[in-house]
């Protein structure tokens, strides 16, 4: 006759802080460098006090359940963008979902803009975060701007003060810079809905879905693309271009020849007649009429 089993004794922990490291109240289940709650499982930093780090650009943790849809934000020709926000980190990102069942032209073009945004990283054009192809659609995960573009904030104030106006110049100068002479790109589409601005006063360029790599030693494009009302006149002409018809965009001078480069720009008079007031971008985008500036720093 087999003896009887001994009863199964349940222990708890014996102090109540023990308790609190596995659960916390918002029901998340963590361990060391382990999380787990509703949303699933990461491995998270102790030096974070148990929360998730904030998704760097190109997160290789980062993937398209991490995100929830809040709401679309914007629409194309191909396709829609979407504001979205991270599960773990409570970050906001904008979600830019592209159909494929279109022309092998826009493909193209949307190949470019994938090789353009892996390459260009800096603080005056949209942060690229990750990419993802799903279903016939790809999904890029980029910089959240929640002040939403220069047009959109034009249609609010009706007019920028020059100061504000100068500070705004400075920093798309120097988003041309990086794209002209640090990575050879013309962006060929350059005018106010393609500039955004957040809450901090920080002024990006964005969408290079028409953008093009220099590769030839001319830095010439013989191709004729982008938005006719603020298309330099030599590409109106069908002439070939290179970066100075981004700056007939940016401020409108006739002839390619007589234009200064971005880097030669920001040295203009009217550039610097205001450094000693201190513009505050921060304050006059956030009181001025900015809709969407509602989001905390930790959240962007």
């Amino acid at each position: 006759m087999a003896p009887p089993r001994r009863p199964i004794k349940l222990s708890l922990p014996s102090h109540e802080s023990t308790i609190g490291k596995f659960l916390t109240q918002s029901g998340t289940f963590k361990d060391g460098d382990l999380l787990v709650n509703k949303d699933g499982l990461r491995i998270v930093s102790q030096s974070e006090g148990g929360e998730a780090p904030p998704i760097e650009p190109l997160d290789s943790q980062l993937s398209l359940d991490d995100l929830d849809v809040i709401k679309v934000i914007g629409k194309g020709s191909s396709g829609n963008v979407q504001l979205v926000r991270h599960k773990f980190t409570g970050q906001f990102f904008a979600l830019k979902v592209i159909q494929l069942t279109i022309e092998d032209s826009i493909r193209s073009q949307i190949a470019q803009e994938l090789k353009i945004n892996l390459s260009t990283q800096c603080q005056y054009v949209v942060v690229f975060y990750q990419c993802f192809y799903v279903n016939g659609a790809i999904s890029i995960v980029l910089e959240y701007m929640d002040g939403g573009s220069l047009a959109d904030f034009l249609k609010t104030v009706k007019t920028i003060p020059e100061d504000y106006l100068a500070a705004i110049c400075k920093q798309v100068l120097r988003g041309l810079i990086h794209l002209h002479h640090e990575k050879r790109i013309i962006h060929r589409d350059l005018k106010p809905s393609n500039i955004l601005i957040n809450h901090r006063g920080e002024v990006k360029i964005s969408d290079f879905g028409v953008s093009a790599i220099i590769s030839s030693s001319s830095g010439q494009r013989g191709t004729f693309t982008g938005t006719f009302n603020y298309m330099a006149p030599e590409r109106i002409s069908g002439k070939r271009h290179g970066s100075m018809s981004d700056i007939w965009s940016f401020g409108i001078q006739k002839d390619a020849n007589n234009r200064k480069s971005a880097q030669a720009l920001l040295d203009h008079p009217f550039l610097s007649m205001y450094d000693d007031l201190h513009v505050d971008l921060a304050s006059y985008f956030t009181t001025a009429g900015s809709p969407l500036a509602t989001f905390n720093s930790r959240q962007l």
